[in-house]
């Protein structure tokens, strides 16, 4: 598997330009606001999506100011909507430290959201393309949408793959596959190339949230989140939704009964542990993570033919790696 040191080299004099700008934008006068943001800042991850925005738009012609003003736009959009998940979800922790919200207090965190979504339109107006404007509207309402029909669904532990799907797609999805789209448009690329890339994007999206999926159910430490958090929460995944579907009946609504009561706090401490134990191994016998992994393959095989239409260069190959290392990762 590849690293992300070197999935980024092609594009490293441009990276080092939005490291630059993201910083710059998010500085102000206001010392309390620079002091989260740093704290926001010392936990931001792998930063794929601005990664991905970069690589889109090099891949057809070299990257320009209004690429790089788009992907901190992207990557900015996308914390603020973490930082009001962990609001909506009360998540003390993100990526291992203290969420906003645990750190400061819920206005902070919500109006730290909203100013950088301000931010995010000002950047957009800096691009002036429209198309790019359209591609950043869609994607802050489809992250809304989603994020709704989650907690619509998180009202029942009966859900479906198409129902899961529609979920990830709205909320994981439709961001890589804006990333990508509007890194194409930023740099001039044609419509068979943008069309190309959007595709790409989508299906990394779907790879990369699966994985995720498939974590809830590992014995893998240092993930970046608790084991069973999703179930916890009463989000039902890829990996339980197959075993369920898979279990004789009354075996599969057993478990769900035992799940529905673990996500209404009906158990003691030790008596969750051993409840989540059971529904793990419950998965893993019905083969729900094998069945995961199947579907990644089957995603990164078609983004890559989506990748056909660009001749082989040392920016494809990065994007290639990319979804192995969506698939591969252990954290």
């Amino acid at each position: 598997m590849a690293f992300i040191s070197d999935i980024r080299r092609p594009i490293e004099a441009e990276w080092k330009r939005y490291e630059r700008l993201m910083g710059e934008s998010l500085h102000t006068d206001n010392r309390l606001q620079n002091e989260v943001f740093r704290h926001i800042r010392s936990r931001s991850g792998k930063q794929l999506r601005p990664l991905l925005v970069l690589l889109s738009a090099q891949l057809c012609n070299p990257v320009t100011d209004k690429t790089l003003r788009t992907a901190v736009a992207l990557e900015m959009l996308h914390t603020a909507s973490l930082v009001h998940d962990d609001v909506v979800d009360a998540s003390d922790m993100r990526r291992g430290i203290p969420s906003v919200h645990a750190q400061w207090n819920n206005k902070i965190a919500v109006l730290t959201g909203d100013f950088m979504l301000a931010k995010v339109i000002g950047l957009v107006a800096e691009v002036r393309n429209i198309r790019i404007l359209e591609i950043v509207s869609q994607l802050g309402k489809s992250l809304s949408s989603g994020e709704i029909l989650q907690l619509h669904y998180q009202q029942s532990m009966w859900i479906d793959e198409e129902r899961y799907l529609q979920v990830i797609t709205q909320k994981t999805a439709q961001l890589f596959q804006a990333c990508a789209e509007a890194g194409a448009e930023s740099a001039g690329c044609t419509q068979r190339q943008r069309t190309a890339l959007r595709e790409y994007g989508r299906l990394l999206g779907l790879c990369f949230q699966i994985k995720d999926d498939i974590f809830d159910y590992s014995d893998m430490e240092e993930i970046g989140k608790p084991t069973m958090s999703d179930l916890r929460d009463g989000k039902v995944t890829l990996p339980l939704i197959i075993a369920l579907q898979r279990a004789p009946k009354p075996e599969a609504e057993a478990i769900m009964l035992k799940g529905e009561e673990l996500v209404a706090n009906g158990f003691s401490a030790e008596e969750e542990v051993r409840v989540l134990e059971e529904i793990k191994s419950f998965v893993l016998r019905f083969q729900g993570d094998e069945y995961a992994v199947q579907q990644m393959v089957a995603y990164k095989k078609q983004a890559t033919e989506a990748l056909s239409v660009f001749r082989d260069s040392e920016v494809k190959r990065s994007l290639i790696a990319l979804l192995d290392y969506a698939i591969n990762r252990v954290q």
